[in-house]
């Protein structure tokens, strides 16, 4: 059984990858690294939509985003889905295909692509390598591109967005709705809030850091047991969010629940939690003009 215990991966010694699990993940398209030999992942149908890769145009290089959406015209509110540190595999387009299959237009960039694929990595350090290429300057100005690319489209309503991520990419969440403005809402799932002990002291800024800068309100889903995201810092996102006068954003934590609690490939999955989570996610979304327009 694998489990996923931190918001940047799993350190090796939290984990003993089986070969089967290594089979199963090559076999479904999930990362390798995180998944469980026993999971049983959902598995959304593509019936009735529309799904592929297309390629956005940073400043530097194109890099591809998987895309899913309702077949019909549309047009169709925005939602943009960061990925965790295991890049664009087959939990995060299934999370794409969810959405679509809501009346969203779901897409799904591939922040890591300029440096490698980590989802077929079994070896930790490699996948943190190409993960630490990402630069939150690089994944800023790939989200404006995204959102560049959607507002080109007929089929998508891109003044109506909303984004949300999950692990690594719950931070980006937060970041993207300080620093950017293309956002009615954002949600993230158990990001880390504040720098980490081992992490180094640099000029880099966390979410934290930049409660006051919130264009768009945030919800942000945390886990009582995880143990890369100490309570301590969700005390202190809820005080700099209270601070700054950010009452529409709010933090929702379960107690009895892992870092990773969504992701139905890993042994940490809370079905319960999960399913709570992704409701108070479409009600936050609809709340702030983000609703799904059924196909």
């Amino acid at each position: 059984m694998t489990t996923l215990t931190r918001p940047e991966g799993t350190k090796p010694s939290d984990l003993n990858l089986s070969r089967r699990g290594l089979a199963v993940a090559a076999l479904g398209g999930y990362a390798v690294f995180a998944l469980s030999a026993q999971a049983e992942p959902i598995t959304t149908p593509e019936a009735g939509l529309v799904t592929e890769t297309v390629q956005l145009s940073p400043p530097d290089t194109q890099i591809p985003a998987y895309l899913a959406r309702p077949a019909g015209a549309g047009p169709y509110p925005v939602v943009i889905v960061v990925s965790e540190i295991f890049g664009v595999h087959e939990y995060i387009r299934d999370v794409c295909r969810r959405l679509a299959q809501l009346g969203y237009v779901a897409m799904a960039p591939d922040f890591f692509a300029r440096a490698g694929d980590p989802s077929g990595m079994s070896d930790y350090a490699e996948i943190r390598k190409i993960v630490a290429t990402a630069t939150d300057e690089q994944v800023m100005g790939d989200l404006s591109a995204a959102m560049a690319f959607l507002k080109a489209q007929d089929y998508a309503q891109a003044d109506s967005a909303a984004i949300t991520g999950f692990c690594w990419g719950g931070n980006i969440t937060w970041q993207a709705c300080q620093r950017l403005n293309l956002f009615k809402a954002g949600v993230a799932w158990y990001g880390r809030l504040a720098r980490p002990a081992d992490a180094p002291a640099d000029e880099r800024q966390w979410p934290v850091d930049m409660a006051a800068d919130l264009s768009a309100p945030v919800l942000g889903l945390y886990a009582g047991q995880d143990q890369g995201i100490p309570l301590t810092d969700v005390e202190k996102m809820r005080a700099a969010l209270a601070a700054a006068g950010k009452t529409d954003s709010e933090i929702i934590v379960y107690p009895e629940s892992q870092h990773g609690f969504h992701a139905d490939y890993r042994s940490a999955y809370d079905a319960a939690a999960a399913k709570d989570g992704w409701a108070r996610m479409l009600a936050h979304f609809a709340q702030h003009q983000v609703a799904p327009v059924p196909a």
